[in-house]
C-alpha cells in the first residue's frame, strides 16, 4: 500500500451518482464521491451531547460526524464509546474524533485531561473505541507565534510529545491528525512538523478557514498539505483589503471568496478517500494588520511562501459586515450547497 493511501485510508467511498451538477460530473475521480459530514463545533451553541449530534448528522444525511472535543462524550469508557459507534453505524454515520492542544508549552494547553502525553493517549484509546481511524489535535493558536522561541520552538515540543506515542498509534492503527489551527502554523510549517514526527503515524487535519489566518489562499494551502491530509474541518472565507492590511470573515459554504470548484477538484485528486467535514464559524471579522511592522514580529522569516496568492485573493474581495448568525442555518445551508453545487456526499 502506498504511504499516501495508508495515511488517507480512513473514509468510506461509493459509486458516483449520475445526477448532480455539471461540476460534480466533472470531478477528477469520476468513480467515487467524496464523503460529507460536519464538525460539531459548527453547532457548539446547541450544547448537544454525542447522541444528539449523531441524530442531527442523520437528519442532514451526512456520511460522517467529526466530534472535535471530548465535551459531547458523557463517558470515556470503551463500553459507552462502543455504543455510540453502533448508534452512528445504524444510521449510516461514521464518527471521527478530536480534541485540543497537545503542546505542553502552548498558551492554549490545558491539563484537563492530564499531561500532553496522557491527553494524547486517552484520545488514541477513545478513537479506537469509536471506530475513528484518526485522532485530531492542535498545537495552539496565533499567540504561540510570539511566545519564547516562536512557533518553531512549539513545533519541537509538539513533535516530542507525538514521538512518545508512535508505537501506541501504530499498534492501535490510529493516526494523529495535526491541525493548522487559529493562525498557529502555516501549511508548510505543519508539513514540516509531520515530517519531523513521522508521516507513518501523523497526518494533517486541514482547516481551510485557518489557512487564511496564516495568509494563504486555501487552494494553495491544500496543494502544500494534500498528501498528508487525513481529516478536515472546512469552511468558506471572504477576504478583502482593509485599512491596516487584509480582513477575513469566515462564511457558510458558497458565500465567500474561496474558489471552491477548483479546491474540491484538487481535493478529489490529492485526498480522494478523506471525508469533507464542514465547520462553519461565522459572524465576525478578523483583520491581519500586515501593513503594521509589529504584525511581522510573529513572522521573523518574513512573508510566507504563497503570500502573493493570498494578496491576489484579497484584491478581488469586497468588505463584509459582521453580525449575529444562526449556527444551524449556516451548517444546513452549507451541507445543502456542498451536495447540490459541488456534488459532495455519498447519499
Amino acid at each position: 500500500m502506498k504511504r499516501r493511501n495508508f495515511l488517507q485510508g480512513a473514509v468510506l467511498t461509493a459509486p458516483l451518482l449520475s445526477s448532480g451538477s455539471a461540476f460534480a460530473r466533472g470531478l477528477a475521480l469520476k468513480e467515487t464521491k467524496l464523503a460529507l459530514g460536519y464538525d460539531n463545533f459548527a453547532v457548539r451553541a446547541m450544547k448537544w451531547k454525542a447522541p444528539e449530534l449523531i441524530d442531527y448528522a442523520a437528519k442532514l444525511k451526512c456520511d460522517t460526524l467529526f466530534i472535535t472535543d471530548f465535551g459531547p462524550l458523557e463517558k470515556m469508557d470503551d463500553g459507552y464509546l462502543g455504543d455510540l459507534r453502533k448508534k452512528a453505524a445504524d444510521v449510516g454515520v461514521k464518527i471521527l474524533l478530536g480534541s485540543w492542544s497537545i503542546c505542553p508549552t502552548s498558551k492554549k494547553f490545558r491539563d484537563t485531561w492530564g499531561t500532553a502525553e496522557e491527553h494524547l493517549q486517552l484520545g488514541i484509546r477513545a478513537a479506537k473505541a469509536l471506530g475513528s481511524p484518526a485522532f485530531r489535535v492542535v498545537l495552539g493558536a496565533r499567540e504561540d507565534r510570539n511566545s519564547e522561541g516562536g512557533i518553531e520552538a512549539r513545533i519541537v515540543d509538539t513533535v516530542k510529545v507525538l514521538k512518545g506515542s508512535r508505537t501506541r498509534c501504530l499498534d492501535s492503527g490510529i493516526k494523529i491528525a495535526m491541525e493548522n489551527h487559529a493562525g498557529d502554523m502555516h501549511s508548510l510549517e505543519l508539513s514540516g512538523l509531520i515530517e519531523a514526527a513521522g508521516p507513518d503515524f501523523v497526518g494533517a487535519n486541514f482547516d481551510s478557514g485557518n489557512a487564511v489566518w496564516t495568509m494563504e489562499d486555501p487552494v494553495q494551502a491544500l496543494e502544500n498539505l494534500g498528501k498528508y491530509v487525513i481529516t478536515t474541518s472546512l469552511r468558506d472565507s471572504a477576504v478583502w483589503e482593509s485599512e491596516n492590511g487584509v480582513s477575513v470573515q469566515w462564511t457558510a459554504m458558497g458565500d465567500g471568496d474561496t474558489d471552491l470548484k477548483t479546491f474540491f477538484k484538487r481535493f478529489a485528486e490529492l485526498c480522494p478517500k478523506v471525508a469533507v467535514n464542514i465547520e462553519t464559524i461565522s459572524g465576525f471579522n478578523h483583520e491581519l494588520k500586515v501593513k503594521n511592522d509589529g504584525f511581522w514580529k510573529a513572522w521573523p522569516k518574513g512573508k510566507p511562501k504563497g503570500y502573493d496568492k493570498f494578496l491576489a485573493l484579497a484584491q478581488k474581495g469586497k468588505p463584509r459586515r459582521a453580525g449575529k448568525v444562526d449556527q444551524r442555518e449556516d451548517i444546513e445551508r452549507s451541507i445543502a450547497y456542498c451536495k447540490s453545487e459541488l456534488g459532495l456526499g455519498q447519499r
